[in-house]
């Protein structure tokens, strides 16, 4: 079946649109000691992913800080809208958006620099180093035009919602003759370089260039039972699985090493077809020491963290409400990254998905619960033009992991909230130009419409008290 994209879009499930309520205690220097929180997802008119997604939006609450006492309630909410789904990040993002949130309005209430109170509260993790320096929350407006600055850190938990997924499978053929390399495995290749990197382990283990590697297109005819690819842990169970099968394939091969050792690859593969050594190894691989007991809750939720840092500078029109993002710098723990160029890839790429979800795609519904913006003319996505003015994205050096292959770390979904930065930033923008330390209510997606609405003046002050009283007339569409 072909669908338009109107029937697409009014159709498919989206992201899981979020709603907090807080809590917070903390003492007159800015240390938090305890949180409340209630979250509710928008599930829409079916279940589907709503439970998972909120799983994981409960455990990132914490984001990249430590709070000694806190209290996480998630409610999922049907409605009569499209059933929402799985999107990259799987409500991770939605669960640090809440905490940043509300980290910037303690900030604000106690007059504090928002970074100060963030390394206040900052996990201690001597594997990541999150801020650089000091920076200020907002410049001042220039012709109509003001400034903002946002900082803002990430700690995302890599690991599936369920353990049996923590399993991969992968079958290595060598041919005798040249010697060429087969692969395959249960990982789907989706655009993330995992096919790119199941070669790079597998040209490290077994010491011959990439050029003799080659991968087989995913298929259930040659690994079965293949865990989803999801969760950013492609390359850590698949990349490990076949990394077993090639450490098998060299225990194989050791003997013709060491009886010829100036052989080469393909004379050795040759000697071992002649004396009938099969030259096809399954490896296979579980993930250690991760689940947890619901009923002691004990255990390990994730397998490791990756952590990141992003720090954003916008500059808004007060009169137009549009914006400009200046400036990017993003530093992500890669570990020890197997693919810089790949690695960087996927972090802007990440970036710029969720620059659009914090400030430009909007899904408004009619009253009846039928979407109104179902096209690219409506429906708002970033594009070349919106790309920051400078963009610079660095892997943190010396760091390590030895919970995933090579000591890498998962790259696909944890730079993806770092674009909260813009976000925060505008928001930063925005109480300037309203000549007001005291927080409002701004929330994301940060449209043009939103920024000029919060920009407080004479025309908005004309306009907004002449709005009808809440409940005495129909939306002609409701934001959720």
């Amino acid at each position: 079946m072909m669908l338009d994209r109107d029937e697409d879009m009014l159709m498919t499930g989206q992201r899981h649109p979020f709603l907090a309520k807080y809590k917070i205690g903390y003492d007159n220097e800015g240390n938090v000691h305890s949180v409340i929180l209630d979250l509710y997802n928008n599930a829409g008119w079916t279940i589907d992913l709503s439970a998972a997604v909120m799983s994981k939006a409960m455990y990132h609450c914490d984001n990249a800080y430590y709070f000694p006492n806190i209290s996480i309630t998630g409610r999922i909410c049907k409605t009569n809208v499209a059933s929402n789904t799985a999107f990259r990040g799987f409500g991770a993002p939605q669960g640090m958006s809440m905490v940043e949130a509300w980290m910037e309005h303690l900030a604000i209430t106690m007059k504090m620099d928002p970074v100060i109170l963030r390394t206040k509260n900052m996990v201690q993790n001597h594997h990541v180093t999150y801020y650089g320096q000091t920076l200020q929350n907002s410049m001042r407006g220039i012709h109509g035009r003001n400034g903002g600055i946002s900082i803002i850190p990430t700690k995302y938990g890599i690991a599936y919602g369920v353990l049996f997924l923590h399993q991969a499978t992968a079958i290595v053929h060598i041919y005798k003759g040249d010697g060429s390399v087969l692969i395959s495995h249960g990982g789907t290749e989706m655009g993330q370089g995992l096919y790119t990197k199941s070669i790079q382990v597998a040209s490290q283990v077994l010491d011959i260039p990439i050029e003799k590697i080659h991968i087989s297109k995913t298929s259930t005819d040659k690994v079965p039972n293949g865990s989803v690819t999801g969760a950013s842990v492609g390359t850590d169970i698949y990349g490990q699985a076949v990394m077993n099968a090639c450490v098998e394939i060299n225990k194989r091969l050791e003997p013709y090493k060491r009886m010829d050792p100036q052989g080469g690859w393909a004379s050795w593969i040759s000697s071992a077809y002649l004396d009938r050594v099969q030259l096809t190894v399954s490896g296979f691989f579980s993930t250690p020491d991760i689940g947890t007991n619901p009923v002691t809750n004990t255990g390990n939720h994730f397998n490791y963290f990756t952590y990141g840092a992003a720090c954003s500078l916008v500059e808004i029109d007060v009169l137009t409400g549009t914006h400009t993002v200046l400036e990017t710098t993003i530093v992500m723990d890669l570990g020890q990254s197997l693919n810089p160029g790949i690695d960087i890839g996927q972090i802007e790429g990440a970036f710029i998905q969720g620059y659009g979800m914090f400030t430009m795609e909007e899904m408004l519904y009619s009253s009846k619960g039928s979407l109104i913006n179902r096209g690219p003319g409506s429906y708002k996505i970033p594009g070349f033009g919106d790309i920051p003015k400078a963009f610079n994205v660095h892997l943190l050096k010396g760091a390590s992991n030895p919970r995933a292959v090579y000591s890498s770390k998962a790259v696909g979904e944890p730079p993806l909230f770092l674009s909260s930065s813009i976000y925060f930033a505008i928001k930063n923008a925005v109480r300037g130009a309203r000549n007001s330390e005291e927080d409002f209510d701004f929330f994301a997606p940060a449209t043009a419409e939103k920024i000029r609405l919060g920009c407080q003046d004479i025309f908005i002050d004309n306009i907004v008290p002449k709005l009808p009283q809440r409940g005495t007339y129909v939306p002609w569409n409701i934001n959720i």
